[in-house]
């Protein structure tokens, strides 16, 4: 289960470095996807396969199914971990995502699988959304019961 947050950089040659708590979770390869809200998701192989399985059941009658399946597909990329914990990401998808070699990254854990945002990106987004957050938890789990 990935949680926490960790903040890393994106090197010269365009690596992140895998925080370790993560790096124990994930194993030898992630998959790097277009996530939500302006950051990019990490998933390991066994929750990627999970994921890919339960879009696969999207209607491919529907333009927004269809739409959403080429670009989150054309967006994933394999990413191996090396032994010092480092992947390399491609510079077209650096670059695709708007990220830059050399910038402030944040890691944040998100269950099955791990976000990574621009530092600035991050700390804008959670300045939105810190007043309201216990207003959205009591409205998210009004209707739900908790177990």
């Amino acid at each position: 289960m990935f949680f926490g947050s960790y903040s890393y950089n994106i090197d010269d040659k365009g690596r992140i470095v895998i925080p370790s708590k993560f790096r124990q979770e994930a194993g030898e390869k992630l998959y790097l996807m277009r996530g939500f809200d302006g950051c990019i998701s990490l998933y390991k192989t066994e929750d990627f396969i999970r994921y890919v399985e339960e879009v696969k059941k999207l209607p491919k009658e529907n333009a927004k199914s269809r739409a959403y399946l080429r670009l989150l597909l054309s967006s994933t990329v394999e990413l191996s971990i090396d032994k010092q914990g480092r992947s390399l990401i491609p510079k077209e998808t650096l670059k695709k995502f708007g990220f830059d070699n050399n910038i402030a990254i944040m890691f944040v854990g998100q269950i099955d699988h791990i976000e990574v945002w621009k530092l600035e990106e991050w700390e804008n987004y959670q300045k939105l959304h810190e007043d309201s957050y216990e207003e959205d938890v009591e409205e998210l789990f009004s209707n739900h019961e908790v177990r």
